[in-house]
């Protein structure tokens, strides 16, 4: 099987920590180069100070702010200019606050909309270019199971998600042809940041402490843990490789079987 990436290089968002993080450092691993894409400038600096350059892979970063999706543009552009395009795209941004989509303002769905699909796009039409030409492409979008089955008490990130997951599911229809193939990884229960939020929210909502919500959570779970970044990390590698160049528009939850659909 085939999960050489020497040569390659992979553009990987939201990659200062958890499960973005995790994704490079596979990806550095299988002999890419990785442009890592954040906003904290010196979190950039420490992830970029431990990837794996066992392939004598050059690795770079772009400071940017996913609130800002001109900045992005610009700064994407300044690299294009001085940098060959990478072939592999991992679009990944961390989901908004929770609460009930009834009370959620409409400012929220639109800055959140901005933040997930309209910067993945501006990146999709940013580096298509370079993937058609070199005949090898993989778009990866760290989603959500959610995309499946809505999450009570994140109204907002549910709406969005299903918006990013139908646009990858389009954009996998159009670019098959070119050797491109676009797929939607969904995270369950998995242990970063993210979820700690999730489950202090939620303490703070039903009077329950953290030890009390994460069991009833692990008990949701057929595997009865939460899952580890560098799990969803290996997923979203394969896709990336050549062996799954035939897997294409797909939606894949990696989340210890809790999903409850087929």
């Amino acid at each position: 099987m085939n999960l050489n990436l020497e040569g390659k290089t992979a553009l990987v968002c939201g990659s200062t920590q958890g499960i973005g993080k995790a994704i490079a450092q596979e990806l550095a691993q299988m002999g890419a180069s990785i442009t890592l894409v954040a906003r904290n400038k010196s979190k950039l600096q420490e992830v970029h100070a431990v990837l794996s350059t066992d392939h004598k892979q050059i690795h770079q970063y772009i400071q940017a702010d996913f609130s800002n999706p001109a900045e992005l543009k610009s700064k994407i552009g300044e690299y294009l200019n001085e940098n060959n395009s990478p072939e592999i795209l991992v679009n990944n941004t961390g989901g908004p606050a929770g609460g009930q989509i009834i009370d959620e303002p409409y400012s929220k769905f639109m800055d959140t909309m901005t933040a997930h699909l309209e910067c993945n796009h501006l990146l999709a039409q940013a580096l298509v270019p370079g993937m058609k030409e070199s005949g090898f492409g993989r778009i990866i979008n760290i989603i959500s199971t959610s995309v499946y089955v809505p999450i009570p008490g994140l109204g907002v990130s549910n709406t969005v998600r299903g918006a990013v997951a139908s646009w990858a599911k389009t954009l996998s229809l159009e670019l098959a042809q070119f050797g491109i193939t676009v797929n939607n990884v969904l995270p369950g229960f998995t242990d970063t940041v993210r979820l700690e939020g999730i489950v202090k929210a939620k303490a703070a909502k039903t009077g329950r402490s953290e030890e009390e919500v994460i069991a009833a959570m692990k008990q949701e779970t057929p595997a009865r843990r939460f899952g580890k970044a560098e799990e969803t990390a290996a997923a979203a590698a394969f896709l990336a490789s050549p062996a799954a160049g035939y897997i294409n528009g797909v939606s894949l939850p990696v989340d210890g079987g809790r999903t409850g659909c087929i």
